[in-house]
């Protein structure tokens, strides 16, 4: 787990300057070594490194291969290292995974990516054939930016390296930010400053002397619908199904368990957690720690739970007692922790701080449980407008005054939602998703903003993705899926991840997103995967494993009390935030006014509101215009 950088098409001193300058930028993530290697002509590579596994000095990078042709700079972990090891003929030098990556990559060239189960972000230069390679994971998990301008290519594990650069102009890109006004991040490969991009995830890019070409290598909606259309007893009969998906996660959990280094889990005491730690505890040969962050305020403590999770499995439990003062007082190094602005950074940041601490370097997530069974309410949700498409039948006109009606019975964002809903012409998956993720709807995006709205990033990659083969060819459920790992889970969840842990050293795996286990998942029928309640299938197939209290009890989530503390002492935060926006003409002076009244009369939620604080203190601490 490291950060990586590098330029491309330039290698002279200033490129060497402003690679290292990128580097240093990324000393968060990788405090234990800080690598660089170029040609003197075409490349530069810099990394910076969190010693995982093989944590010797042998084991930093850049690595070059035995034969000197290629040079590899490496984000991320590969868990079946030790398998591809065996099949490869490589006078090893390390026992890491990272020069096992280097090895497949000479010996397979770019198809060795389809063998690699993990989390990464890498770059390799072939000094023969002076080609350069960028490749990401299939899920998106470890995120690399670019940027390419007369001078080449840049690339960096965060923006504010690409920033640090000194060649990246501090410009926004204003259709970005209306991205952001709608969905509270922004979608890639578009991102918030001009001329910076995100590598798609399951993608690679080429770069020569002449060309810089990106394709897909990895699609979840192809893998999915190729499994779905073998047939097998388990995409559509409950015993099969839950005994695939029991002995992938398993096997999973077991991968994602090698480390040289301290690792556990985080332990909410929902299902997902839960889950990690009961698979741990049955594959592992230690006691496994577990991490449960506590509140001293019963409202928001969930200790109960993982205590009781940790007693059945006897964890080294560690539950580390916050008060909300002490969640408070780190907001402020949270939003200066922020690469990309997020609605829900700071309770990432507090909890990866918290675990860190207390002598964690890896921990394994219950993240993407939700998203692959159905755990969501916008699954539910969805085959719920299914069942109502009888009234798209009426007169357009008639659903409008339907909608009108509604909304005044029942104020709120999600009266407002069905009433745009129904004043639409399907209620199919990839017409009602959009409207179910959003942020602000298209009448508060154009009150509270003189941009130009563009076109809706998600609205366009539903009918290009869910309303054409392959993803209309998987079962409804598993297009919500794919929408939601496009959208939320890589673009908020995945992405806050990544960089709180990463604010911290901390590295986070999440088993949940193992490539296997996510195209068996989307490979199921709705009937199997939701029965008659969210992630039915998921605790069929962990059988006994987790107490009935933890299965059944309400979602509670990671909840504070943002909205007294926006309205007391984080209210001068929440104004520096909105103001920056208004000074920059990017919000309206008078609608935030009003915003912020209904705000404080309880009318607006305060995440709607906290999401543009995090936006407005994110530009202004980047000086960005």
């Amino acid at each position: 787990m490291c950060g990586i950088t590098g330029a491309h098409g330039r290698a002279d001193g200033l490129a060497l300057v402003q690679t290292q300058k990128m580097t240093a930028a990324l000393a968060h993530r990788g405090p234990d070594a800080e690598g660089h290697w170029s040609d003197n002509e075409n490349i530069v590579l810099g990394h910076r490194r969190l010693s995982i596994l093989d944590t010797s000095q042998g084991a930093n990078q850049p690595l070059v291969s035995w034969c000197g042709r290629y040079v590899l700079a490496f984000n991320g972990e590969v868990y079946n290292y030790r398998e591809l090891k065996e099949q490869l003929d490589y006078p090893w030098q390390t026992t890491g995974d990272s020069e096992v990556v280097l090895a497949a990559l000479k010996t397979w060239g770019v198809a060795a990516l389809e063998r690699l189960n993990g989390m990464f972000a890498l770059a390799l230069w072939d000094t023969k054939k002076e080609k350069l390679l960028l490749a990401r994971d299939r899920m998106g998990i470890k995120p690399l930016y670019l940027h390419h301008d007369e001078g080449g290519l840049l690339w960096a594990s965060e923006i504010r390296a690409l920033l640090a650069s000194g060649r990246v102009d501090r410009q926004l890109d204003r259709e970005g930010i209306v991205d952001f006004l709608r969905y509270q991040t922004v979608h890639g490969p578009r991102t918030l400053i001009r001329g910076v991009d995100l590598l798609p995830a399951g993608h690679l890019l080429w770069a020569d002397d002449n060309e810089v070409t990106i394709e897909q290598w990895w699609d979840a909606a192809t893998a999915g619908r190729r499994l779905n259309q073998e047939g097998e007893p388990w995409t559509y009969r409950k015993g099969p199904a839950a005994s695939r998906i029991r002995t992938q996660l398993m096997d999973s959990v077991d991968l994602r368990m090698r480390s040289d280094v301290p690792f556990g889990a985080f332990l909410s005491g929902g299902i997902d957690s839960s889950a990690i730690v009961a698979l741990m505890s049955e594959v592992g040969q230690q006691r496994v720690s577990t991490f449960h962050v506590a509140f001293h305020e019963d409202a928001f403590d969930e200790s109960q739970h993982a205590r009781l999770v940790a007693k059945q499995y006897d964890t080294d439990h560690h539950e580390i007692r916050l008060s909300a003062d002490d969640f408070l007082a780190a907001v402020p190094e949270a939003l200066a922790g922020t690469d990309h602005p997020s609605g829900d950074g700071p309770n990432t940041f507090v909890v990866s701080q918290a675990t860190k601490k207390a002598g964690l370097t890896v921990a394994l997530s219950g993240l993407g449980g939700d998203e692959l069974f159905a755990g969501y309410p916008v699954f539910k949700r969805t085959f719920d407008l299914l069942g109502k498409q009888w009234a798209m039948s009426w007169p357009r006109s008639l659903r409008r005054v339907a909608g009108a009606v509604y909304r005044k019975a029942q104020p709120g964002m999600a009266a407002d939602k069905l009433s745009t809903l129904l004043a639409g012409g399907s209620l199919d998956p990839a017409s009602t998703y959009p409207i179910s993720r959003r942020m602000l709807l298209e009448p508060q995006v154009r009150a509270l903003t003189p941009l130009s709205a563009g076109q809706d990033s998600v609205a366009q990659w539903c009918r290009q993705h869910l309303d054409t083969a392959p993803g209309l060819d998987l079962p409804i459920l598993s297009r919500v899926s794919l929408a939601e790992m496009h959208t939320y889970m890589q673009h908020v969840l995945l992405r806050d991840t990544d960089q709180m842990s990463m604010a911290h050293a901390l590295e986070v795996r999440v088993p949940f997103l193992d490539h296997r286990l996510v195209e068996t998942a989307l490979a199921i029928q709705d009937p199997i995967k939701f029965p008659h309640s969210p992630k039915a299938l998921l605790t069929e197939a962990l059988g006994h494993r987790l107490p009935e209290s933890i299965i059944h009890r309400p979602k509670m989530g990671f909840t504070l009390p943002w909205d007294i503390w926006m309205r007391g002492p984080l209210q001068n935060t929440c104004q520096e935030g909105l103001q920056a926006l208004v000074e920059r003409n990017i919000l309206n002076g008078a609608a935030v006014d009003e915003l912020w009244r209904g705000f404080e009369l309880g009318n607006i939620t305060w995440s709607r509101v906290w999401a543009l604080v995090s936006l407005g203190q994110w530009i202004q601490r980047h000086d960005l215009h």
